[in-house]
């Protein structure tokens, strides 16, 4: 599994865009249920502040799902995509890091 963004990978196969919304040219598979809640993504986008965002996707979205579950639904060869380039903060980050502790599984950007 890998993580990118729209404007890098956003044709690749086995993309799977994870955002609430997606670019509008964008016409490949998606996954909503690890899209932030609107109203915290809002927020961030309001106060940049990523501990909070981070608790409240935590709470919101990924203590909600079962990693196991997600990681076969999305497939072992996935690209999960959002918009922000590798050097920026993004929720596709969480998801991976969430994934890599609790299944025991390397994910990189491409």
């Amino acid at each position: 599994m890998n993580t990118s963004y729209y404007a890098r990978s956003a044709k690749h196969p086995n993309a799977v865009s994870i955002a609430g919304r997606a670019p509008e040219w964008y016409h490949g598979r998606q996954y909503k249920k690890l899209a932030p809640p609107l109203w915290v993504f809002k927020k961030y986008k309001e106060d940049g502040d990523h501990v909070y965002y981070t608790e409240h996707y935590q709470k919101e979205v990924l203590d909600k799902l079962d990693p196991q579950k997600v990681f076969e639904e999305l497939g072992a060869h996935a690209v999960i995509l959002c918009y922000e380039t590798p050097d920026k903060f993004c929720h596709r980050h969480l998801v991976a890091k969430w994934l890599s502790e609790k299944l025991g599984i390397s994910i990189t950007e491409l």
